[in-house]
């Protein structure tokens, strides 16, 4: 029997955390620093127009990689009770 340890369950648990949260993470920036482009560029200091560019474009991307991420999810809860018997020996 092969035995596995705790620290190699959170290894890939922590991977697959940062793989379905990057590229949402990585959109939100990138609208808020084009937005803080052009708010530069144009002289407007208005904060919250920042906030409704970010939020739809973040609304937009879980709706598209929505299916894609949780299946990373979901592929690592299966792999994990799965082989919950090899955590506990």
């Amino acid at each position: 029997m092969e035995f596995l340890s705790i620290s190699d369950a959170m290894r890939s648990a922590v991977t697959i955390i940062v793989m379905a949260s990057m590229p949402v993470l990585l959109i939100a920036m990138a609208v808020g620093l084009i937005v803080g482009i052009l708010q530069t560029a144009t002289s407007i200091q208005e904060q919250t127009l920042a906030f409704i560019p970010k939020i739809l474009a973040v609304i937009l991307a879980l709706v598209l990689l929505g299916p894609w991420m949780f299946a990373l999810v979901r592929d690592l809860a299966i792999n994990l009770f799965t082989n919950m018997y090899k955590y506990v020996s």
